[in-house]
């Protein structure tokens, strides 16, 4: 077995949810979520199978979108792995409603941050151990920083 990490293509303002899923259906009923949930946002749905023919699957409504999508599944090439690039929208907007979506396993990530996928690779093919979200802490939030968080979600609409 190798380890390896791949780093995830973020197209500039846009955020990905990375996550592992498990059924043909995944792309379509994602692709249902994110547009009955934000349907202002222009995003990119890939899925890769894990058998049968173990396509890359795709939905979406921006096609570079989907082509980063695709890019980033096929450097990770680990099957029942999903890949969504949203800009016009946040994960926070969509994240429960992909959770509760029957086919997703567990949400690996849902960022902007640099992100990196920590990969092992098999003989038969790969699987995700995890990722790194961002960079580590630097410090401990002062009171300045504080308030700059609060005007910050204030200023654009998540708090009154």
């Amino acid at each position: 077995m190798e380890i390896k990490t791949v780093k995830i293509d973020i197209p500039e303002n846009c955020n990905v949810i990375l996550g592992q899923t498990h059924f043909i259906k995944t792309a379509e009923d994602l692709y249902e979520i994110v547009v009955t949930t934000v349907p202002h946002a222009n995003f990119g749905i890939a899925f890769t199978e894990a058998s049968g023919p173990c396509l890359i699957r795709t939905e979406g409504n921006d096609n570079g979108l989907i082509d980063a999508c695709v890019k980033n599944l096929q450097a990770l090439g680990a099957g029942h792995v999903f890949c969504i690039l949203m800009r016009g929208a946040y994960p926070i907007n969509v994240l429960n409603q992909i959770k509760n979506c029957p086919e997703v396993c567990r949400i690996f990530c849902a960022t902007a941050n640099p992100v990196e996928v920590i990969v092992a690779a098999l003989s038969h093919g790969n699987g995700v151990l995890g990722v790194v979200d961002g960079l580590g802490p630097k410090g401990i939030e002062t009171p300045e920083d504080k308030a700059h968080r609060k005007e910050f979600l204030r200023k654009i609409g998540y708090k009154l």
